[in-house]
C-alpha cells in the first residue's frame, strides 16, 4: 500500500480504525434506527456499515439476477429459481431463504404478457437469526431498467395514496403518481401480473409475520431495501404495510407489540409531500436511512425547488404546490472523490448513481475527514461490472460482467441454443387471504 488513502484493510485490521463487532444481537435495534442512528454516522459505526452493505448486496442481487437481454426468451424474468437464488449468484452464505418473487405490471416482454420481475422477499434462516438477534423479513426491490420504469420515474404528478387503495386517515398524504401506479397496477389477464406488486408484498409479509411473530412468538424485524426506483418502492411499501398494520400485533389481553420497520435506501429519489413525511416518521414511527453519493442527481428530484431543505416562508407556501417533495429519514452522504479507485470526472450520471459505486464508497467510508480505507475486502473491480468508472491503472475492463456465451449452451448436435429454464409458479394461493 502506497498511502493511507489507498488502503484495503482486512476485517480484523490493526489500522486503528473501528472494526466490526460481534454484538449485533444486543444492538440490532440501534442499527435498525431506534434512535435515528444518533452517534452512529460520523464516524460511521462499523456494525452499521456492515449491515448497510449486507442490505445493499441484497438490492444489487436484484440487478444481477434480472434477465434483460432482448435476445432471451426469458427477458423480463429472473434468471434463477427462488430455491437457488443466492447460490446462483455466488452468495450461498447469505443466510436467507427467498420465499416469494415480486412482479410488477410493466412493458410487455417475451417472458410474460405484461409483467417484469422486480424483487423478492427473503427470511433469515435459523443460524442467521441467531447471529442477527431476531428473525429478519427482508423485502428487496430492483431499480430502473426498462423503458416504462424510466417513464414512471419521470411522472412527477402527485397522487393521493388513498385514491390508490392505500388506507390512511390523512387524506392530504400524496406521493409521485408514477411510483404508486407501478406499485398498485395489475393486469388480470396475465398470470404474473394478475395481482399488483402491492398485493404480493403485503401477502408475503403478512404470511411471514404470522408464522414467526404470532405463531412462534419470535423477535422479528422487517427490513426493506432498494436502489433508485427500488428505493422509492421500498419506502412506499414500508409506509403501506405500516398503514395496514401488518407490523402491529395485539395479543388478547396483552400490550400491543410493534415490529420495527426499517428502510435501507440507496440513491433514492423523493417520493411524497410533507404530509407523507410526517405520517411516515411521526405517526407510524418508520425508520429510513438514505445512502447517497452527493454528486448523484437522482436524490435531488423530484422537488428541486420546494423540498425539505427549502427555508422558512417559502417552504410553508410551497407545501401547497403539487410539485413539492420531501425526503424521509436520515441521510448518510458519501463522496465518490474520496475513493482513489474511481475516475476523477465532472459528471458521469451512471457512475455517480450506480449501486456498485455506492457499495464501494460505503466500504471505504469512515467519516468526515477520515481516510478512505476499505475494510470488508470487497473487490473494487465490482464497480466496473456494468460501468467504466475505475481508473485505467487498475486494469479492470469496463462492463465486464456477462453470462458465459450470453447464456447459450452447445447441444449434442453441435448447435448453440438457450437452454430451457424452470418456469416459476406465478403466485402462491395464500395471496387472497
Amino acid at each position: 500500500m502506497t498511502s493511507a488513502t489507498t488502503q484495503i484493510l482486512p476485517p480484523a485490521s490493526n489500522s486503528g480504525l473501528q472494526q466490526p463487532r460481534d454484538d449485533l444481537p444486543s444492538l440490532w435495534r440501534d442499527v435498525a434506527g431506534r434512535d435515528n442512528w444518533a452517534g452512529m454516522l460520523d464516524p460511521i459505526d462499523p456494525l452499521l456499515r456492515a449491515e448497510l452493505m449486507r442490505y445493499g448486496e441484497f438490492a444489487q442481487a436484484c440487478y444481477d439476477a434480472f434477465d434483460f437481454d432482448p435476445y432471451s426468451r426469458y427477458c423480463g424474468g429472473c434468471k434463477y429459481t427462488p430455491r437457488c437464488f443466492f447460490e446462483s449468484l455466488g452468495k450461498g452464505n447469505a443466510g436467507y431463504e427467498v420465499t416469494r418473487y415480486l412482479y410488477a405490471t410493466l412493458d410487455k416482454r417475451s417472458w410474460s404478457e405484461s409483467a417484469n420481475w422486480i424483487g423478492y422477499v427473503a427470511v433469515s434462516d435459523d443460524a442467521t437469526t441467531a447471529r442477527l438477534g431476531r428473525r429478519d423479513i427482508a423485502v428487496c426491490w430492483r431499480g430502473t431498467v426498462t423503458d416504462l420504469e424510466k417513464i414512471a420515474d419521470l411522472t412527477e404528478v402527485q397522487q393521493p395514496v388513498h385514491a390508490e387503495g392505500i388506507p390512511t386517515p390523512d387524506r392530504s398524504v400524496k406521493v409521485m403518481a408514477g411510483f404508486v401506479n407501478l406499485y398498485t397496477d395489475k393486469n388480470t389477464a396475465d398470470r404474473y401480473s394478475k395481482y399488483s406488486v402491492r398485493e404480493q408484498v403485503l401477502a408475503e409479509v403478512r404470511r411471514q409475520v404470522l408464522r414467526y411473530a404470532e405463531e412462534r412468538g419470535e423477535e422479528v424485524s422487517i427490513s426493506i431495501t432498494g436502489h433508485s426506483l427500488g428505493s422509492a418502492l421500498a419506502t412506499l411499501s414500508a409506509y403501506d404495510l405500516a398503514e395496514v398494520g401488518l407490523n402491529r400485533l395485539a395479543p388478547a389481553g396483552g400490550k400491543e407489540r410493534v415490529l420495527p420497520v426499517t428502510v435501507y435506501s440507496f440513491a433514492g429519489p423523493r417520493l411524497g409531500n410533507e404530509s407523507f413525511k410526517d405520517r411516515f416518521e411521526k405517526a407510524l414511527g418508520l425508520k429510513c436511512l438514505r445512502v447517497l453519493n452527493v454528486h448523484d442527481v437522482v436524490p435531488t428530484v423530484p422537488g428541486v425547488v420546494i423540498n425539505e431543505d427549502t427555508p422558512g416562508l417559502l417552504r410553508s407556501a410551497g407545501a401547497l404546490i403539487p410539485w413539492s417533495y420531501w425526503h424521509v429519514g436520515v441521510k448518510l452522504a458519501l463522496d465518490y472523490r474520496r475513493s482513489p479507485f474511481l475516475q476523477d470526472t465532472k459528471f458521469d450520471f451512471f457512475g455517480f448513481h450506480n449501486l456498485e459505486t455506492h457499495l464501494h464508497l460505503l466500504d471505504g467510508h469512515h467519516g468526515t475527514g477520515r481516510s478512505f480505507a476499505m475494510v470488508s475486502g470487497r473487490d473494487p473491480a465490482l464497480v466496473n461490472k456494468s460501468l467504466d468508472f475505475l481508473k485505467e491503472e487498475h486494469m479492470v475492463p469496463p462492463k465486464w460482467r456477462q453470462d458465459a456465451n450470453r447464456g447459450l449452451t452447445r447441444t449434442a448436435n453441435g448447435r448453440w441454443t438457450q437452454p430451457a429454464r424452470t418456469r416459476d409458479d406465478d403466485h402462491p394461493a395464500d395471496i387472497d387471504d
